[in-house]
């Protein structure tokens, strides 16, 4: 049905103007979401959208045009008024041209649980976190999301693509202080209701009473939920084949800008994320290594940044592009003893959040977070970095605010939590040589709040984070 609309919006084109490049996107998806607050539920709602877009190239001017309306009158008045639109437009000198025809590869299977998930799934998900935290107020979100797109040019390239997942991120609250957990992943019947809740009340009850301690530089233990901040922004303001093209951006390639710890990959077909084997430009998608070994070896290519400097595009065109440049969905860095050539060591993507739970009390639940938090003489436990902004792309410095938990680390031990502070940090610097002193054994797949975005994180040691306020300024 897809394939047959893009190729009813592709003949109105060739009636319409017989030169013209064109190519078309139709997606549908389907969003359903479950919120609760005060521990009950008070919204369950559902959409179903069709879209189809429209990017056209003629006569040396290009233009983009969308619409809801997928019967032969809506294509008709999408195909006219992105025709209007292109002809208003000025010059395009800079355009690459269209994807050629080429194999794309399958996607992941996708789980008809998650994609064709009721709210009775959603709900029995809910009340198991409700109840697990134990008479504390709860609240947050269970989603599932199914995405399906069709892709077909005028130069031939057609390709369809399905991915589905799921998506818990809730809080429960003892007085003033939350406890936070989180997980994605494209199988509903990893999210883990009663293992999430109990891991969220025993964090807000271990965060009571929290001290004031001064700003400055501190070691920290940053947990999955805070260093895929870290992933987010350095997908968008650093490895962006645009902005690294424009000099906006801290990299450098083949430059050894990392501690050799890290390796950072984006892998749609990686088995429990939600990936697309193609992007919206019909480009196939494949395994990029970002960072290997502490090298800066690849950036996110669509196929304009990657004509700017005569490279290939990689597969990360995303709508807008134009105007952001190219974003990668499925970013990973890698747990301690996987390497780039093979998958992540994820462990399993279970209820427990992909991770064993250590024998431990208080606010570390995750074995992988005890291990790191046992080798820090003096530092911080930190749950999560939130309201973060960039304050010059550059260098990537960010500000931002802890959320969520603090804690005081003292001879291996977790010993008193503290409140709120805010951070001035350059994310490169600190995972740059010799600042990160540990990464987790295991990776985490979180919601990212953009859409399709699964970023899979270890928790990580690192060796200074610069702490610029306090809760008294």
């Amino acid at each position: 049905m897809s394939l047959d609309v893009a190729a009813q919006v592709l003949d109105l084109v060739r009636a319409a103007s017989p030169t013209a490049e064109a190519e078309v996107t139709v997606d549908q998806t389907d969003l359903a979401l479950t919120r609760f607050a005060n521990s009950f539920i008070h919204q369950n709602v559902a959409e179903s959208i069709s879209t189809v877009r429209l990017r056209l190239h003629a006569d040396g001017r290009t233009a983009t045009g969308s619409t809801t309306v997928t019967g032969g009158d809506g294509l008709l008045a999408l195909v006219e008024r992105t025709g209007t639109a292109a002809r208003l437009c000025p010059p395009d000198p800079q355009w690459p041209g269209l994807a050629p025809a080429a194999t794309v590869a399958p996607a992941p299977p996708v789980d008809d649980e998650t994609a064709y998930a009721d709210p009775g799934a959603r709900a029995a998900r809910v009340r198991a976190f409700v109840l697990a935290a134990d008479g504390l107020e709860a609240a947050g979100y269970c989603s599932t999301l199914q995405w399906a797109i069709t892709f077909a040019n005028s130069a031939g390239q057609s390709a369809t693509a399905q991915t589905a997942e799921a998506a818990m991120d809730a809080i429960a609250r003892a007085g003033t202080c939350d406890g936070v957990a989180r997980l994605a992943s494209n199988r509903l019947a990893d999210l883990d209701g009663a293992v999430l809740g109990a891991r969220a009340a025993t964090k807000a009850v271990a965060g009571k009473d929290p001290i004031e301690l001064p700003p400055g530089r501190y070691e920290v233990v940053l947990e999955p939920t805070a260093v895929v901040d870290l992933l987010q922004l350095m997908a968008i303001y650093g490895f962006n084949g645009k902005l690294v093209a424009e000099r906006q951006s801290f990299v450098e390639l083949n430059a050894a800008q990392f501690d050799p710890a890290v390796t950072l990959v984006d892998d749609p077909f990686d088995a429990g994320g939600a990936g697309l084997p193609f992007d919206v430009e019909g480009t196939p998608k494949r395994r990029l290594t970002f960072i290997d070994a502490g090298v800066t070896r690849a950036v996110a290519h669509d196929r304009r940044s990657a004509a700017q400097v005569g490279a290939e595009s990689t597969g990360h065109a995303m709508p807008g592009a134009a105007s952001w440049g190219a974003i990668a969905t499925n970013v990973q860095l890698l747990p301690a003893g996987a390497h780039a050539g093979s998958p992540a060591g994820s462990g399993g993507s279970g209820g427990s959040g992909g991770s064993p739970l250590a024998e431990v009390e208080g606010p570390v639940a995750d074995s992988a977070v005890a291990a790191l938090v046992a080798q820090v003489g003096r530092g911080l436990l930190v749950t999560d970095n939130w309201y973060t902004r960039v304050l010059d792309p550059r260098t990537l410095v960010v500000t931002g605010l802890t959320r969520n938990g603090v804690w005081l680390i003292e001879d291996g031990q977790i010993t008193q939590p503290v409140q709120n502070l805010r951070f001035t940090q350059s994310y490169p610097d600190a995972l740059g040589s010799g600042g990160v002193l540990g990464i987790g054994t295991h990776s985490v797949a979180l919601p990212s709040g953009w859409g399709i975005m699964t970023y899979r994180a270890p928790a990580l040691r690192l060796a200074s984070w610069n702490y610029t306020g306090n809760a008294s300024g």
